[in-house]
Parts: C-alpha cells; sequence; structure tokens
C-alpha cells in the first residue's frame, strides 16, 4: 500500500515536470520565472569614513548630567536614549577649513551677492573686542582668522545659521564631485549634530561620564591640564594657551574626537528649552522649534569654568550671535551597507 502511494507520487511529478519541459521548449530560463527577486544588477553600497570625520556607533547612554547638579535634577532628568550610527568631523571646523567655504562662496557671489556674503557668512572678527569689556582684543581681531598662524585653530564668529550655510555647501562639494565626475551615489548631506548626538559623541562610549575622558578630574596624573578652559579666577594659562589652541592639541576621547570639553564651545541642530530632555523622544531624539531663537551650544570654550566642559552641561545663545568662544562642527547620518550591515 505505502509502495502504491510511492509510487503514483513519482509518476505524477514526473507529469509535472515533463508538461513544463514541454512548455519552455524553445525558451531560455532563468529559473527566476514567476519569483520576487527584486530588480536585477543593482550597484552595492558600502558607505566610507568621509575625510576628517570618525564613527560614532548607534548605542544607547544616558543622557543628562552625570554628576550632581541640584537646579538640572528637576527638568533634565538623566534619560536613557538609542542614538543611530553616525559620523562626526574629529576636530571643530578651523579656520582654513571655513576659508575653502569662503572663497569658493565668493567665486560664486552672483547667487547670494557679496554683501551677503560679508556680512552674513565671513567670520565676525569683531567678537574679540565685543565680547569683552575693557579687554585688548586688537591683536586677535586684526590675525585670528586672516594670519596662516591661526590656520588650525577653530573658526570663531559664526553664528547658527551661517554654520547651517557652510554644512549645505559641504554636502554640495561632496555629492557635485560624487554623482556628477564619478557616476556614484549620494552621499547624505553634512549637518550640524543633534544634541542628544553632541552628548553621545562627547562621551566616547563612556556612558555617565563626567568629561569626554571619563574620570572626574581635570589634570592627569602628571598634573597636566585635559582641555583649554579657565582652571581659575584670572587664569587662562595654565593649560598652554591663553585663547584658543590649535584643534587636536590634547588626547582625544574615545571614538578618537578631540576637543568635546573647551577650546570652543559648539552649535548644535536644536532648538533650546530648558524641558527638552524629557519631551523629546527616546530614539534619535533632537528639539525642533522654529519659533525658538535660542539654539543649543555644547562643550564649554577657552573662557568657561570647568562646569560647562562636562558633558551633560547644556546651555545656548542666540542664533544670530556671534561669539569669540562659539564654533561648530559637522556630522553625516550613517545609512549602513546593502548586505545589512550596521556598525
Amino acid at each position: 500500500m505505502l509502495k502504491s502511494k510511492f509510487v503514483k507520487s513519482l509518476i505524477a511529478v514526473m507529469g509535472v515536470s515533463a508538461a513544463l519541459l514541454v512548455q519552455s521548449c524553445g525558451k531560455k530560463s532563468t529559473g527566476l520565472e514567476g519569483q520576487l527577486v527584486g530588480v536585477p544588477d543593482r550597484e552595492g553600497w558600502t558607505m566610507s569614513v568621509p575625510y576628517g570625520m570618525v564613527v560614532a556607533p548607534s548605542g544607547t547612554f544616558h543622557m543628562g548630567q552625570a554628576d550632581q547638579d541640584v537646579p538640572a535634577t528637576y527638568v533634565n532628568m538623566n534619560k536613557q536614549v538609542t542614538i543611530g550610527g553616525f559620523y562626526m568631523d574629529d576636530t571643530e571646523i578651523t579656520n582654513n577649513e571655513y576659508r575653502q567655504f569662503m572663497n569658493a562662496m565668493l567665486t560664486d557671489s552672483s547667487q547670494l551677492g557679496v554683501e551677503y556674503l560679508m556680512t552674513e557668512l565671513y567670520p565676525d572678527t569683531m567678537v574679540w573686542m565685543k565680547d569683552f569689556s575693557h579687554h585688548y582684543g586688537d591683536p586677535m581681531m586684526e590675525y585670528y582668522y586672516a594670519h596662516p598662524a591661526f590656520d588650525d585653530y577653530p573658526v570663531v564668529g559664526i553664528d547658527w545659521g551661517a554654520a547651517q550655510k557652510f554644512c549645505e555647501w559641504r554636502s554640495n562639494y561632496l555629492n557635485d564631485w560624487r554623482v556628477n565626475q564619478m557616476g556614484l551615489f549620494r552621499m547624505p548631506n553634512y549637518r550640524l549634530p543633534s544634541e542628544a548626538e553632541w552628548e553621545y559623541a562627547a562621551r566616547g562610549g563612556r556612558d555617565m561620564g563626567k568629561y569626554p575622558w571619563g574620570n572626574p578630574y581635570i589634570r592627569n596624573s602628571k598634573g597636566c591640564m585635559l582641555a583649554n578652559f579657565k582652571p581659575g579666577r584670572g587664569n587662562y594659562y595654565d593649560d598652554g594657551f591663553q585663547y584658543t589652541a590649535p584643534v587636536a592639541s590634547y588626547f582625544s576621547n574615545d571614538f578618537g574626537l578631540y576637543d568635546m570639553a573647551g577650546n570652543v564651545s559648539e552649535w548644535c541642530q536644536d532648538a533650546f528649552s530648558e524641558v527638552a530632555v524629557p519631551v523629546v523622544w527616546d530614539l534619535n531624539p533632537v528639539y525642533y522649534d522654529d519659533n525658538e531663537t535660542r539654539k543649543v551650544i555644547r562643550g564649554g570654550s577657552w573662557k568657561d569654568v570647568a562646569y560647562f566642559l562636562e558633558t551633560g552641561t547644556r546651555t545656548y545663545e542666540y542664533r544670530d550671535t556671534t561669539k569669540s568662544y562659539i564654533g561648530f562642527r559637522c556630522v553625516m547620518t550613517y545609512l549602513g551597507r546593502s548586505s545589512g550591515t550596521e556598525f
């Protein structure tokens, strides 16, 4: 009985196969007829690390102060959030890098106009006089952006809007080369980091770390300062620099990022709100408010005390304000690979 059923089944299969063979006679078979296989011959995609950037891998961390901060306790409690992978400039944008942007803008000034470029995008060199009362800022005002001695120092005197314009130009500059000259797919746009991305990157994988280097001290075991800031009243020089320092003058954090504490504060994408942290989502959070002119700055600067160097300290400046202690760096979203691999 079992043998009979097997024989009948085998005959049925052979019959179907024979029928298909007859129907396809004279036609080339791909072996995929009637199947969902996707569009063939698509190019693969592997995202390379852009020049001057490092990887901030996907991860989860506790956003907020890592130290006791009584005022912040009531409005900005620690909140666990998840951040997708991205690339980040390993240093702040330098004077010479910003000069490349300005030269490109001035070369093609027909669209925006020279006056707009010089008043809205050119670094405000007067900040060295305006920011501090009774301060001898003439040498910095004259030389800081223009002189090659300061090429590798972080650009300052840039407002939030100018930083956004720099990101737009940098994106177009890269993708024009990729698409029009090399025939490659576009890369994601450069942009300012969200506040959460910035804090996550500053910690460098050290969840709840007080500073980018982790421990609660501002000097290493040899007594050397670990960042460029204001160590004490009237004391700007114990860290080795009275104003800004050349980028990457101190050790990087565990992600390979330099100057995430001190040197210059950095613009973030977010609008500022005292209660933004508990309000935003817990996956790639960013706080948008077009009516809010305050924008987040992070990291502290050469003229700030150590509190502002902490990874969880939040503060702001108005979007159209230029300062001698605020700069920026860019990030780029990581898209993944065609194989589905993520970092």
